[in-house]
């Protein structure tokens, strides 16, 4: 990549983490703004990984890791879903030793790496002025440290899990929501044919908000969510009840990946964690579905319940993203523009109270972003808690 100036500076963007619809229409809203004030855009591939991939001393022009960002390139993919720089869950203060660069292994070689060095290297030899990364909670939390070391930063928050602190919205989360209820409805005609438990687990590592706003829109009876260790024998009265109420005999609930039941912690499939220390959940569903089934008797005159199990997993992160999150980058975008313009850096975009704004990088490590049981959530019956919407966000219980 030539290291060439233009008169006002190179930006780079990345994604990191998870994919989610509005990533693509967030890359596109920085690069045409960026070239109309006269930057050039580089596009940083596989996230972090982009920028500890790169070999400085072979280096002219490297696809693999970082392309040229035109109007042309980013218009034919701003409209779709994921994210065509690609992404990774890259951590280069912690990087394995089977995942440090081939040209890289003389110089770090132990079981953990720190590559902090050769990233901010090869900011300098692409020449980026400003960085901004686009993720969740552990993508920016490496952005604010690079932050300390230097490295102008403007970070755009997405997680479908709705996650990061400091802001109401994140990229990924409407298009989440809005599939799960949309799927949770067509899946009803099964679970109504067959008189049985719907169980649909969908994502929320620590956070609930994915189960949370779908069973209050209606799409499900019950949820359980990370934020609160559930009694397994009372959310099976709860959902037997519910389905002797119901005329086609049948009854759903939300379970988040993280929910834990009293007593226990997370399922996880297997023992891998990711460079992030975060291990694999998988299997909490299945555990949730079979133990309703084993319980429904005591619940329902001795007669055995069987349960429809159903895990949305990337149902809900593919595809196109909604209108909300067709928006929302498109604005994201314009923001970090802003930010770089007015000089002022080490700052994430958001949206609070219905307003865009902006917050300090260091927010999203300051503490965690987690629904408030007390406020939200209806701990007897399994189910979101409102009194009243009036003055409340947009998604009613995602603010700080």
């Amino acid at each position: 990549m030539a290291n060439i100036k233009t008169k006002k500076g190179i930006i780079g963007i990345l994604t990191g983490g998870g994919d989610v619809p509005g990533l693509n229409p967030a890359i596109r809203a920085v690069t045409i703004r960026a070239i109309h004030e006269g930057y050039d855009v580089i596009g940083i591939r596989r996230g972090w990984a982009g920028l500890i991939e790169i070999n400085r001393d072979e280096m002219t022009d490297d696809p693999e890791c970082c392309q040229v960002l035109t109007e042309e390139i980013v218009n034919k993919v701003g409209r779709t879903g994921g994210t065509f720089l690609h992404t990774s869950r890259t951590r280069p203060s912690h990087v394995p030793d089977v995942n440090v660069p081939a040209h890289l292994r003389a110089k770090y070689n132990e079981k953990v790496n720190d590559l902090t060095e050769e990233v901010l290297k090869n900011i300098e030899r692409l020449g980026i002025d400003y960085l901004v990364p686009i993720g969740g909670d552990d993508t920016l939390s490496y952005a604010a440290a690079l932050h300390q070391k230097g490295v102008k930063i403007i970070a755009i928050p997405k997680t479908m899990d709705n996650d990061v602190p400091g802001t109401d919205y994140c990229l990924g989360f409407s298009t989440c929501v809005t599939r799960t209820i949309s799927l949770t409805h067509a899946l009803r005609t099964t679970a109504g044919s067959h008189e049985r438990f719907l169980c649909i687990e969908v994502f929320g590592r620590y956070t609930g908000f994915t189960a949370l706003l779908p069973t209050m829109a209606g799409a499900a009876n019950r949820c359980v969510i990370p934020e609160y260790r559930f009694n397994m024998e009372r959310l099976c009265e709860l959902l037997t009840e519910d389905r002797a109420e119901n005329p086609s005999l049948y009854a759903v609930v939300l379970v988040s990946e993280g929910a834990m039941i009293e007593g226990n912690e997370m399922v996880f499939a297997n023992d891998e964690k990711d460079m992030y220390g975060h291990g694999k959940l998988g299997g909490f569903g299945d555990y949730v579905s079979n133990q309703l089934k084993e319980l429904s008797p005591k619940f329902n005159e001795g007669r055995r319940i069987n349960v429809i199990n159903q895990k949305l997993s990337y149902l809900v992160r593919c595809g196109d993203p909604d209108a909300v999150d067709s928006i929302v980058p498109m604005a994201f975008g314009n923001l970090a523009l802003d930010l770089i313009l007015d000089k002022k850096f080490g700052r994430m975009v958001c949206l609070r109270n219905g307003e865009y704004d902006n917050v300090p990088i260091e927010i999203v490590t300051s503490k965690k972003k987690m629904v408030d049981v007390d406020k939200y959530y209806d701990r007897e019956r399994l189910r979101p808690l409102y009194k009243s919407f009036h003055q409340k966000p947009l998604f009613i219980m995602t603010s700080d």
